[in-house]
């Protein structure tokens, strides 16, 4: 089915505010996914309906909270498929030092309404594990309460709407949790 790429479009910047910048987990879920989605995870477990994809997401980023997304690109096809590359990044706590990252992507498939009915994760564990293992040493060395603080702080060269706040604190998910 051919989709108006104006449509997909919008449709990809609202899941991407209200994702990786806003971390809004709910609206997320309840704005940008049909009640069916299937979402893929490689690494982390498949998932079927927006309800099993809110229960994992939101514990997930609470567990992984020093982690956040940041755009490189994205293309979208006629068809409503959408490919995005960012990087997972953790703030680096040693002052001075660039940001530890490793890349994923992931693809979705528009369904119309402003929804995805699907959504296809793709990242490498070894290098997950690997840049752990030096943030984990970079906050023994330099900053033990780094992870506590989710500093946000580098958000890349992406267009205004791929970049949030300095920390998950000051985002519109912390803000409306509180």
């Amino acid at each position: 089915m051919a989709f108006d790429r104006e449509e997909v479009e919008a449709a990809f910047r609202r899941y991407w505010e209200l994702g990786a910048v806003g971390e809004d987990w709910d609206a997320w879920c309840d704005e940008c996914f049909t009640d069916d989605v299937t979402y893929i995870e490689h690494i982390l477990g498949n998932k079927k309906g927006r309800e099993e994809v809110r229960a994992w997401i939101k514990p997930t980023m609470q567990e992984y909270g020093s982690i956040y997304t940041v755009y490189e690109w994205h293309m979208v096809g006629d068809d409503g498929r959408v490919v995005v590359y960012m990087q997972n990044r953790r703030d680096n706590p040693e002052p001075g030092a660039p940001p530890i990252d490793f890349p994923g992507m992931t693809v979705l498939q528009y369904a119309g309404d402003g929804r995805f009915s699907l959504e296809e994760d793709f990242w490498s564990l070894p290098e997950g594990i690997e840049t752990m293992k030096r943030y984990e040493a970079a906050c023994r060395a330099h900053d033990p309460d780094h992870p506590n603080k989710r500093t946000r702080l580098d958000w890349g060269n992406g267009p205004d709407w791929t970049k949030g706040a300095a920390s998950y604190a000051e985002s519109r998910g912390a803000r409306r949790a509180s």
